[in-house]
């Protein structure tokens, strides 16, 4: 990286600084607080305000979210990050204007997040407190349950696509069905709760739907891979999503193909360790959120060696 150019992009995109060798130090564009607490360090590739906690492990994210498009380009021209527009085969199947899928929920469908509740919701409750799904949970996921019909004796999670309607549910069972999961027939080729999906913070790429509750801000595949004609992929790669990997254990062979086709599309990419846990979803949240903090950067240059590692 040319310093001098860096140094040049980010006044352009911050304002005035204080350089003091290891760190610019800038009035956050954040919280826009007036002492200059917003630290920037090239080397590191790191930034954080001491005052709100803003912070990142990608100056180029500052640079994206806050300068104009002519500068995140010069940005990128240091950086030698592969400009989007190349990737323009990815988006040449979409329609424009085409209607989002939409699915109804069972008619059995009752919501967990009312007030007053049937007696036949207690086990369903009970069930997700055991595995330490909050009410806060319930409610900001909009899960419910059928006590009868097609999907009786199962919590019922909804996926809920950008115009608000229902596109997809996760159907899992409460009460030792031996067959856990019985999804919808119908295509899985949605973001999970698009809706509620922030595609400006960090996303979090899991196995299932219970992982994604643990980890917030947080996509399930539904134990599919990760197909470059994806709607997920899509959205990833143009809003430039910075992602965090976070499958089972013993889901390796489905992490690297996902973690290959994420690099191709030169994805700001992490890994998150899930050892010593059979999934996300059975990590305390506290534990996840550590882990999170501490989760290694991927790129193509140190890809092989963390592969070549963690087979050790």
């Amino acid at each position: 990286m040319n310093k001098t150019v860096a140094k040049k992009i980010l006044h352009e995109t911050l304002g005035n600084y204080w350089d003091k060798g290891s760190e610019l130090l800038f009035s956050c564009p954040s919280c826009n607080h007036h002492k200059r607490k917003f630290s920037v360090n090239l080397d590191k590739n790191v930034f954080k305000c001491w005052i709100c906690d803003y912070h990142g492990r990608n100056i180029r994210r500052v640079v994206r979210r806050f300068g104009s498009y002519v500068q995140l380009q010069k940005w990128d021209q240091i950086t030698d990050r592969t400009d989007i527009s190349r990737f323009a085969e990815l988006f040449m199947d979409e329609v424009v204007g085409e209607s989002e899928a939409k699915l109804e929920l069972p008619a059995e469908f009752v919501s967990l997040a009312n007030k007053n509740l049937p007696l036949s919701a207690n086990r369903a409750i009970r069930y997700l407190g055991e595995r330490g799904i909050t009410r806060e949970d319930i409610q900001r996921w909009k899960i419910g349950f059928c006590y009868d019909g097609e999907y009786g004796g199962r919590i019922i999670v909804p996926s809920f696509g950008t115009s608000g309607y229902p596109n997809y549910f996760i159907a899992r069972s409460y009460v030792g069905h031996g067959m856990k999961y019985k999804n919808p027939q119908t295509s899985k080729n949605v973001v999970f709760n698009e809706l509620f999906t922030n595609w400006s913070n960090d996303l979090t790429i899991v196995e299932g739907v219970f992982d994604a509750i643990n980890a917030g801000n947080a996509v399930p595949i539904l134990g599919s891979t990760l197909r470059e004609d994806s709607d997920l992929l899509r959205k990833i790669v143009r809003n430039d999503t910075p992602c965090y990997i976070a499958l089972d254990p013993d889901a390796a062979d489905k992490e690297r193909r996902i973690i290959q086709t994420l690099l191709r599309y030169d994805v700001e990419l992490y890994k998150v360790d899930v050892s010593g846990y059979e999934d996300v979803g059975e990590m305390p949240k506290v534990t996840f959120q550590q882990r999170k903090e501490s989760a290694k950067l991927i790129d193509r240059d140190n890809y092989i060696l963390l592969d070549l590692l963690s087979a050790v």
